[in-house]
């Protein structure tokens, strides 16, 4: 901590040093006009509570700027405030479990300990005489800011995206800002490569080299995204992504800074250590995940075909050093395919340029970092193909037993996806979903916690109920959400035709709302490009379904796919027993002669033992297998 505060107050004396510059503050006004002029639209209710804030703080001629847009350069307030930055007037909160016993106060409210001491200046000065010796200094000029806010005229505007470019290294999908009208654009570039998930250890070393890679381009980081441009990698179940979102100006060296970080990658054996620890962690901490999310959790891994445990890749984690890595990442870059999506205020040559050169760094050259995938390597999702009128039942006890609370996911697999299947379904979720909660939640009063959601595993339809409680165990849950279902078949029944077209209208309205920003448009045709469907006018083609939808087909369907005991009705229940529920759960173990139904032993002997459904994505041409 000293070591923290002497850093920050060698730099707040720079700063004071150095005075009052006035091309930093050119940079932050140029910075705010250009977010506040090009600002995403947001939710309705999020505007309102901030205009409402701004009200209590701003006279009301600024209401609507607030703090978005900088007021005029007086540089004596600002050195005013900067003199203002001295150990005398600074207050300093640490936190750290060492303190734990030997604080000697507790507040009152949570009987937290704590203590008061007081800090000297000279204290403080004596902290900044000891922190380390780093070259602390002012910031360079922002290389991200644009300049350039011109909207690109675009010739052939698609309202959908387009396969625009393919090769044997990558495919390149292109969609051009046809709604929005900012200066933004949105770049997804997903590396799939085999070598990363072919084993836990596989996996968790790919992961660390995504946070290693997020750690190593910190240096950029503040700059990005003060001047508006965001990047992430993300660890994937094939491989890692990049993501690049905002102005599109300087986006393209944004990302090829960060290409060049991924080809140029080295282990720091520091860096290592340091990220092992942060990801040992978050491993560990997901014991403490709360039931509901441990029963996803398991649900999922039931159903994924090439999906591994977390706790096998805990276990083989602390053994893996930086040598590992350092042996690993050239072979998982060994072969890749690059699935790219380009979006937003960018010309169709602008884009292909952009994955050309991303090719070139890891494809082209006497010794390429990455050749192209083989047919037989194109990765695929497979999910488990559930057998009819069989109700697939595993019961697990809770990771963290001091969690009183049990939880259930009772998940109904319908179908792969089809247009009109697909509308049932969600027209019976949205018709369920108030009944549901008001009848498992208010009357029963069984948890907090009480839901019911459509799941879509890759493609692969279905419905799910979730329900947390300490008030019944798992496998009581289990039959308060059958007996919900057989309740609710009398009120399918007695909806009236106006109940039916009402709810069918709010379902196309539902669809039909705009997408908000590039942002979440992009996300919405992601989905199908990651899934493999590639079903970009799913909407209007779902809501023409819609409108030709009757309301016995919609009993029909419910008779067919959820009712108990349906011919077709396939279903997993998926139990995880808390403290609470310790001998429910001995019992449960024990309770494996259920009429039409099949415990769950070993989740991957299960997995081994049933088809799948065919992938929709897995090949160059992304054929359905």
């Amino acid at each position: 901590m000293m070591d923290i505060v002497g850093l920050l107050f060698k730099y707040i004396f720079l700063l004071q040093k150095a005075g009052v510059n006035k091309w930093i503050f050119d940079e932050l006004l140029a910075i705010c006009e250009i977010g506040f002029h090009y600002r995403d639209k947001i939710r309705p209710m999020d505007y309102v509570v901030n205009i409402a804030s701004n009200m209590q703080l701003y006279p009301p001629e600024d209401w609507l700027v607030a703090s978005s847009l900088p007021s005029k350069f007086v540089p004596d307030i600002i050195q005013k405030v900067l003199d203002e930055l001295t150990p005398e007037s600074v207050r300093v909160f640490w936190v750290s479990k060492k303190f734990e016993g030997s604080m000697g106060m507790v507040e009152p409210w949570y009987g937290t300990e704590y203590s008061v001491e007081k800090i000297t200046g000279a204290m403080i000065q004596q902290w900044v005489e000891a922190a380390p010796d780093v070259n602390l200094h002012l910031p360079s000029p922002n290389v991200f800011i644009p300049n350039d806010l011109a909207l690109k005229d675009v010739q052939e505007k698609s309202n959908f995206p387009v396969l625009l470019r393919k090769s044997s290294f990558s495919r390149l999908w292109y969609k051009p800002d046809t709604k929005f009208s900012t200066p933004k654009a949105y770049v997804k570039i997903d590396f799939n490569c085999p070598q990363s998930c072919y084993s836990p250890e596989a996996i968790v070393l790919t992961k660390v080299f995504t946070e290693l890679l997020m750690d190593y381009l910190n240096e950029y980081a503040y700059d990005a995204q003060v001047a508006g441009l965001h990047y992430a990698i993300n660890h994937t179940d094939s491989g890692f992504q990049v993501v690049v979102v905002g102005y599109n100006h300087k986006m393209r060296i944004l990302l090829e800074m960060i290409i060049e970080k991924i080809a140029q990658f080295e282990v720091k054996p520091d860096r290592y250590s340091v990220i092992k620890e942060t990801v040992i962690k978050e491993y560990q901490n997901l014991k403490f995940q709360q039931p509901y999310q441990q029963a996803m959790y398991y649900c999922s891994l039931i159903l994924e075909d090439d999906s591994w445990p977390w706790s096998e890749q805990l276990e083989v984690l602390p053994h893996l050093e930086a040598g590992d890595l350092t042996k690993f990442w050239p072979s998982m870059l060994s072969k890749a395919f690059l699935e790219c999506y380009v979006a937003g205020n960018m010309k169709p040559d602008e884009a292909e340029l952009m994955i050309q050169h991303v090719e070139g760094v890891f494809f082209e050259g006497p010794q390429p970092k990455s050749k192209p995938l083989f047919p037989s390597q194109h990765l695929t999702n497979r999910i488990v193909k559930l057998k009819r009128a069989i109700n697939y039942f595993y019961p697990i006890e809770g990771l963290n037993q001091s969690d009183e609370s049990s939880a259930l996911v009772h998940y109904i697999q319908v179908h792969q996806d089809d247009y009109r299947l697909n509308v049932k379904l969600q027209l019976f979720a949205l018709i369920a979903k108030q009944p549901a909660f008001h009848q498992l939640r208010t009357v029963e009063q069984l948890g907090y916690i009480t839901v019911l959601i459509q799941r879509n595993y890759s493609g692969i339809r279905g419905l799910q109920f979730i329900v947390q409680s300490t008030a019944k165990d798992p496998a009581q849950l289990d039959l308060r959400v059958e007996a919900f279902l057989e309740m609710f078949e009398s009120k399918l029944y007695e909806m009236t035709s106006d109940e039916f077209k009402s709810n069918v209208n709010a379902l196309i309205e539902m669809k039909l709302e705009k997408h908000k920003n590039l942002k979440e448009e992009s996300s919405f045709y992601w989905r199908e490009i990651a899934d493999g469907t590639l079903k970009f006018d799913r909407r209007e083609s779902e809501v023409a379904a819609l409108r030709t939808l009757g309301q016995q087909e919609l009993i029909d369907f419910f008779n067919d796919h959820i009712k108990v005991g349906a011919p077709q009705r396939k279903s997993l229940s998926v139990q995880v027993f808390g403290g609470l529920h310790n001998a429910e759960y001995q019992a449960a173990k024990c309770n494996t002669e259920r009429p039409q139904s099949v415990h769950i032993n070993d989740i991957f002997c299960f997995r081994r033992s049933l088809s799948l459904y065919g992938s929709f994505k897995g090949g160059f041409g992304h054929m359905k297998l």
